[in-house]
């Protein structure tokens, strides 16, 4: 069955996954380019949006984006919760998405993300809060439980939905876990059993294989796709071509690649200034030359090069697949 919240067709139904430093504007932009159901943002702290921070602000800035995008946000206060959500949907937002699921030591330390595992009246306030302050759907994401003594996620998916939650995602791994050992897709099983509404996938989905046979064992309505899309923004689209029989992208190769990573290089300059947006490309310049397996000095000077000039002038032999190098 197709997977929709409200009025948004979430078409197919293979979502990207909020990563902090990954998911930005220019991010989005590309991934949805080629074809995606849900893309989100950022996670991004709720008191500190309504505080006006510019960093975090820009966590959430959705530019011009015609597709269903979702803007998700962490705390613990119902107050700081309900207030950003209605600037986020007052700047565009189409879906509001509550984390609890984060593991990271800082954000659990604050008493949020998955932290709220462990006091689900408490989840639920700010679930009701967020609910009630916005008139776009609120989803939810968050983990198995807190450890594997408390795998309540189950119990909370059904509190949630009955607060109001349009939709749920379950990384398939306890808080203790981490992104250690594998996701265990079986045991969302549970969460789709106890409610209604949709409830996606997540956790080592990599391409259209590994999401089929999360489909399969979890009997999840979709996908959501982290770390496995960094280098490949076509990814989500492949994924939704094999197993929804959506559109398959024209995935860029050779000159063509190397011009799509110029212009996320090039836009990332643009959102963020030359300063930040060359050490925020960084990372995603390493991806996609993992990707053509790039030699290893040529890699380095890429990532150690400051002059953004330069750094373009370099991805033209940086992104040549090696086999081509040899023959030239």
């Amino acid at each position: 069955m197709p997977v929709t919240l409200g009025t948004i067709p979430l078409t197919p139904p293979v979502l990207l996954a909020p990563m902090a430093g990954i998911t930005d504007l220019p991010f989005r932009r590309l991934v949805s380019s080629f074809g995606a159901g849900l893309v989100v943002s950022e996670m991004v702290a709720s008191q500190e949006m309504v505080e006006a921070k510019p960093s975090v602000r820009a966590r959430a800035e959705l530019g011009f984006m015609e597709q269903a995008t979702a803007v998700q946000l962490a705390g613990r206060d119902a107050h700081w919760m309900a207030e950003a959500a209605r600037i986020a949907e007052g700047q565009g937002a189409r879906i509001i998405d509550i984390n609890m699921g984060c593991p990271a030591k800082k954000v659990v330390g604050g008493l949020s993300g998955s932290a709220l595992m462990r006091d689900l009246d408490h989840a639920l306030r700010l679930i009701e809060a967020v609910v009630n302050a916005v008139n776009v759907p609120v989803t939810l994401k968050t983990r198995l439980g807190w450890d594997d003594d408390t795998l309540n996620a189950p119990d909370l998916a059904r509190r949630a939905e009955a607060a109001g939650i349009q939709m749920i995602t379950i990384h398939g791994r306890t808080r203790c876990q981490f992104y250690k050992g594998t996701a265990d897709w079986n045991a969302i099983r549970a969460v789709k059993d106890a409610v209604e509404i949709p409830v996606i996938a997540n956790g080592d989905i990599t391409d259209a294989p590994a999401a089929a046979q999360a489909l399969r064992c979890s009997g999840a309505d979709g996908v959501m796709v982290g770390r496995g899309i960094q280098g490949q923004p076509w990814l989500l689209a492949q994924i939704g071509a094999a197993l929804w029989g959506a559109a398959a992208p024209d995935v860029p190769q050779d000159d063509a690649f190397t011009t799509m990573v110029s212009d996320h290089y090039e836009e990332m300059l643009s959102f963020y200034g030359a300063d930040l947006g060359s050490r925020v490309a960084r990372k995603h310049l390493g991806w996609y030359m993992d990707h053509v397996g790039t030699e290893a000095s040529l890699r380095k000077r890429v990532l150690t090069e400051k002059v953004p000039a330069n750094v373009l002038r370099l991805l033209a032999d940086a992104l040549t697949p090696t086999d081509r190098m040899a023959a030239a």
